[in-house]
């Protein structure tokens, strides 16, 4: 489970994403994303608006998701609105499943894992195996749908990033036509949040930069679903010594609320900001009153990731 987290401003929204710690709500990588989508929409007279994101529901742990926002609250975070969970959304992504169907732009696929890794022929950015398109000309006799994909161009998608710069993918080699339905009927991550940022009417995404090789697909679906494209700005990632990011899998610690103003501080450092050294000793609320008056975008560091 993660948040996703959308900032709004007159005419203007921004999304943000941090994730869970095994050990509790969030890590430290969780904060930076928070923080850093967070100044930068309200330094400019934004809403915060928080998008809980467990369409995958076996994965997500019971209780998780209020975990997350009892965090956010002693870290001295505050949205607006109503937060919005993925989990009843479902009739909103089906809606949108279909509309890709009557578009000929979504085909069903039976292919298995084992036979898509037997019959691949190349990588995907995201680590995975790029889809060989073997059902885009229909099921084969005697195959039933397992899932539903997406057809993806011949073509270049991209965008220019705010903080890395160009971005973009040769989606149809790079990625492959890609799973809008899943096996087990639950709605791929790339179409819920495409048809919610469309819903929460987003207009900036402020991210980590491990969802760079996302962005191609989601651009890609816009398109498709005739919704509009957000700028996107991605932050570097908190790697550890061994160059991970820190994440579940990494098992990073959970950040701590009794530390909360000192973590914030190590939060902004990180994004590049000149925290002066008497804010390591300040009260929570001083530091966030620091943050506001004197954050600055263009001190982000131009990384994917850096290490603590």
């Amino acid at each position: 489970m993660v948040a996703e987290v959308a900032l709004a401003r007159p005419a203007t929204r921004y999304r943000g994403r941090f994730a869970p710690s095994p050990t509790g709500p969030l890590h430290f990588g969780s904060l930076v994303a928070a923080v850093g989508s967070y100044l930068d929409a309200r330094t400019q007279d934004g809403d915060w608006l928080v998008r809980i994101e467990d369409v995958d529901t076996p994965r997500c742990q019971p209780g998780m998701g209020d975990a997350i926002l009892h965090c956010l609250e002693a870290f001295g975070f505050a949205w607006d609105g109503e937060v919005l969970w993925q989990s009843r959304r479902g009739e909103a992504y089906a809606a949108a499943l279909e509309q890709l169907k009557q578009q000929g732009l979504a085909y069903a696929c039976g292919c298995s894992r084992k036979e898509i890794a037997d019959s691949a022929t190349r990588p995907a950015v995201d680590g995975g195996l790029a889809y060989p398109g073997t059902c885009r000309d229909g099921l084969a006799p005697g195959r039933s749908a397992r899932a539903w994909r997406l057809r993806v161009p011949d073509q270049r998608v991209g965008c220019v990033d705010r903080i890395q710069g160009a971005v973009g993918q040769q989606l149809a080699e790079d990625v492959g036509d890609f799973v809008l339905l899943r096996a087990d009927g639950l709605f791929a991550y790339q179409l819920a949040v495409t048809v919610d940022d469309q819903f929460q009417q987003i207009s900036d995404i402020v991210r980590g930069a491990d969802l760079l090789d996302s962005t191609p697909r989601q651009l890609w679906l816009q398109r498709c679903l005739g919704a509009p494209t957000p700028a996107y700005a991605h932050l570097p990632v908190v790697a550890n010594a061994a160059g991970e990011k820190l994440s579940k899998q990494t098992r990073a610690a959970a950040i701590d609320p009794v530390q909360a103003a000192p973590q914030l501080v190590a939060a902004l450092r990180f994004l590049g900001q000149p925290v002066p050294d008497e804010l390591a000793r300040a009260s929570l609320a001083e530091v966030w009153t620091w943050a506001l008056a004197h954050w600055d975008f263009a001190r982000i560091p131009q990384q994917r990731a850096v290490a603590i």
